[in-house]
């Protein structure tokens, strides 16, 4: 790289260039970026010293300087270098403490949750699985993936207010009975709106019943208008509630599933999330993806 050099009162100033040049780089590899950079100059020049610092300098140290003077600003550096360190490694391992906390939790609510159905075993863990599978294959980014997970989790946490006669029934609902079923959308939406620092779980909570074709609950939504994650978590839920015993009929056969779905692609689901779920299936040929028995 070619750099400019500027003169001033007969003293080349190339330096100062070369040295911000540097700095910039070292601050952009992942090797050095974390090492302490201290400039000795004779460079009076203010301007200089601040967009320096900016630039991620730790320090600057003017020419001429005492031996004893450089050597303690140079201590001071790398014990605060060091005590910065240890702070972020502390702090990341926090995180990464509430975050396994934050976790444990969500997933014992979801188990919680399908407790309430003696006959359904880890439907909402493996309905979170098979979203976050369905969003990796379309494309999101691995952050939305672990968030769609963490929604496919809490889909059905508003069940906890349904009864549990209700829930278990193995005859026909009656229309009062099925009312009531219908209201667990909004219920978990109600429970989950009230996470402030999370409030992407509500989503899939609220509209993972609604249908492409606007024909489902409980508001009526309709394509696109309906949030992706909510679509992705329709197709799982729908599959893995076909693949798993429930109080009124076995597990259907992966034909059927199979069959069900393409045939409800651009009704009750969304094709391209329907498309990735039969590419799935497809992969299957042990069908391994249903509720154990």
């Amino acid at each position: 790289m070619e750099y400019k050099v500027w003169v001033v009162d007969d003293e080349p100033m190339s330096l100062r260039v070369v040295k911000l040049e540097l700095l910039k780089r070292l601050k952009a590899d992942p090797v050095f970026r974390n090492v302490p950079v201290i400039f000795l100059t004779g460079d009076e020049d203010v301007k200089s010293e601040t967009i320096g610092l900016n630039a991620g300098a730790a320090d600057f140290i003017r020419k001429p300087f005492a031996a004893e003077v450089m050597l303690k600003r140079v201590h001071n550096t790398i014990e605060l270098n060091r005590l910065h360190n240890d702070m972020a490694r502390e702090i990341k391992m926090q995180t990464e403490k509430l975050s396994r906390a934050y976790i444990q939790i969500v997933q014992a609510l979801a188990a919680s949750v399908d407790a309430k159905d003696r006959y359904t075993h880890g439907h909402s863990s493996r309905v979170a699985a098979y979203s976050r599978e369905i969003a990796r294959r379309a494309g999101l980014s691995e952050a939305e993936q672990d968030s769609i997970y963490m929604m496919g989790l809490l889909h059905d946490v508003g069940k906890i207010g349904i009864q549990d006669a209700i829930i278990n029934k193995t005859g026909r609902l009656t229309d009062e009975e099925y009312a009531e079923i219908k209201t667990h959308p909004v219920v978990g939406y109600e429970i989950l709106r009230n996470i402030e620092d999370y409030p992407e779980l509500m989503v899939g909570a609220r509209w993972h019943h609604e249908r492409y074709d606007g024909g489902g609950y409980p508001d009526g939504l309709a394509g696109d208008d309906i949030p992706e994650v909510a679509r992705i978590i329709a197709v799982a839920d729908t599959y893995d509630a076909m693949t798993s015993n429930r109080s009124y009929r076995k597990a259907l056969s992966q034909e059927v599933v199979r069959a069900e779905i393409e045939n409800c692609k651009g009704s009750q689901f969304d094709p391209r999330f329907a498309d990735v779920m039969l590419e799935m299936i497809d992969e299957d040929t042990s069908f391994s993806m249903r509720e154990g028995d």
